[in-house]
C-alpha cells in the first residue's frame, strides 16, 4: 500500500485474486458508455491488471434503487470509474441528483481537477497549470430548499467549521505533496459574511500552520475575471461547492475544454475517478466523435490510486503523445479524427513503448 500523489498520503486499496484490483464501472450517460468502453478496452490491450464491476444506474427512474446499488458497490470495491449521470430538472422536488447523492454518502469531500495546458492545443491562455479543490458535500448542493409560502422559495448554504478545516487542510497538504507554492481561498465573504466568513476564517487558521505555502484569498467574482485574464497567477485553489463547480469549468475551458480534463472525488475510505466537468455529452453520443481524453486520463488517476503507476504512465504517456505531438484531434479542439483513430493512435504508442504488448491495434 503506497501513498498516492492526488490522495495525500492516504493508502491505495489492497489488490485482491492474486494482485489484480476489482474496479466498480458505472457508465453513466450520454457518451460515458462509449468512452469507459474504450477505456476497459485499453485495459485489456494494455493487461492493466484491473477488473471492472459494472453497475448501470438509471438516471430517468425517481427510485434510488440504482444509485444505491452503486453505491453498495464501492463500498466493496474502494474504487469507481465513472461517466456522468444526467440530473433532470423535470423531476419532482424530490429527486436528488445522482451524482451528488453518491459523494455525499460516500463522504467524497474533496473533488480535484488538475488543469494544465497542452502543447498540441491551442488555445487563448500558454503555461495554465491550476489544481481545483473544491468541497463537495455541503454548501449550496446540500439540498435543503423549501417553498415558504407561495412564490418564494429558501434555499439553505451550509457551511460548517469541520468540513471548511478538512478541506482548506486537503488542498494545503496537497499543495506541500506536489511541490506548490501557493494556496487561493476562495469566497464570497464581503456578502456572506457568516457562511462564507466561517470558510474563510478556517483557511486562514489551516494557511498559519503551512508556512512554507503562500496564502492568499479572492471574491468568486474577481477570480472569474482573473482566470480569463491572467490564469497563470493562480497555483492551488480552494473553495466551497458551488464556486468550485464556476471555476473549474471556466479552468476547463482556458486549457481547451471538457474533453481534456480529468477529476477526481476523495474521502477518507473511497475514491471516484470520472471527467473533471459534468458534461454528458448527449448530443454526440454514439457518433464516434467524442473526445476520450479526459476519461483516459482520468483512468491514470484512478490507477496511480490503485498504485499500478507503471501502468498509468504507460497509458497516459501514450495519450499525451497523441494529443501534442502526433496532433490528432477531435472536432470540440479543431480536429477531423474520430473517437476510434484516437484510441488506434494510442494504443501505437502503447505498442511503440513496450514491446511486451503485442494485441492487435484495430479497434
Amino acid at each position: 500500500n503506497r501513498s498516492l500523489p492526488g490522495n495525500t498520503g492516504r493508502k491505495s486499496p489492497p489488490a485482491k485474486r492474486g494482485g489484480r484490483h476489482t474496479v466498480t464501472l458505472i457508465p453513466g450517460d450520454g457518451i460515458g458508455p462509449e468512452l469507459l468502453n474504450h477505456v476497459r478496452d485499453l485495459f485489456s490491450f494494455s493487461r492493466v491488471p484491473v477488473d471492472f464491476e459494472v453497475v448501470h444506474v438509471n438516471s430517468a427512474l425517481t427510485s434510488e434503487d440504482d444509485i444505491n446499488n452503486a453505491i453498495t458497490a464501492i463500498r466493496r470495491n474502494g474504487v469507481a470509474l465513472k461517466g456522468n449521470m444526467e440530473t433532470n430538472h423535470n423531476m419532482p422536488p424530490s429527486y436528488k441528483s445522482r451524482n451528488n447523492l453518491l459523494r455525499v454518502t460516500l463522504d467524497l469531500y474533496a473533488n480535484v481537477m488538475h488543469c494544465r495546458s497542452l502543447s498540441g492545443v491551442r488555445t487563448r491562455h500558454r503555461n495554465v497549470d491550476i489544481i481545483i479543490v473544491r468541497e463537495n458535500t455541503e454548501g449550496e448542493y446540500s439540498s435543503l430548499e423549501h417553498e415558504s409560502v407561495s412564490g418564494v422559495v429558501e434555499c439553505l448554504k451550509i457551511i460548517t467549521r469541520d468540513k471548511s478545516l478538512r478541506i482548506a487542510d486537503y488542498a494545503f497538504q496537497l499543495a506541500r505533496k506536489k511541490g506548490r507554492h501557493s494556496v487561493t481561498a476562495v469566497h464570497k465573504a464581503n456578502i456572506m459574511k457568516l457562511g462564507d466568513g466561517l470558510f474563510l476564517q478556517c483557511c486562514k487558521e489551516v494557511a498559519s500552520g503551512y508556512p512554507d505555502i503562500t496564502f492568499d484569498s479572492m471574491i468568486v467574482d474577481n477570480t472569474t475575471m482573473q482566470l480569463v485574464s491572467k490564469p497563470q497567477q493562480f497555483d492551488v485553489m480552494v473553495m466551497p461547492n458551488l464556486y468550485g463547480n464556476v471555476v473549474s469549468n471556466v479552468c476547463a475551458g482556458l486549457v481547451g475544454g471538457p474533453g481534456l480534463v480529468p477529476g477526481a472525488n476523495y474521502g477518507k475510505d473511497y475514491a471516484v475517478f470520472e471527467t473533471g466537468t459534468r458534461n454528458t455529452g448527449k448530443s454526440i453520443a454514439g457518433k464516434n466523435i467524442a473526445n476520450p481524453t479526459a476519461m483516459l486520463l482520468a483512468s491514470c488517476m484512478m490507477l496511480d490510486h490503485l498504485g499500478l503507476h507503471a501502468y498509468a504512465s504507460m497509458i497516459r504517456s501514450a495519450v499525451l503523445l497523441t494529443m501534442n505531438k502526433t496532433q490528432l484531434h477531435t472536432a470540440d479542439i479543431g480536429g477531423q479524427c474520430t473517437t476510434s483513430e484516437i484510441i488506434q493512435s494510442i494504443r501505437r504508442e502503447i505498442q511503440s513503448s513496450s514491446p511486451h504488448i503485442t494485441g492487435s491495434i484495430e479497434c
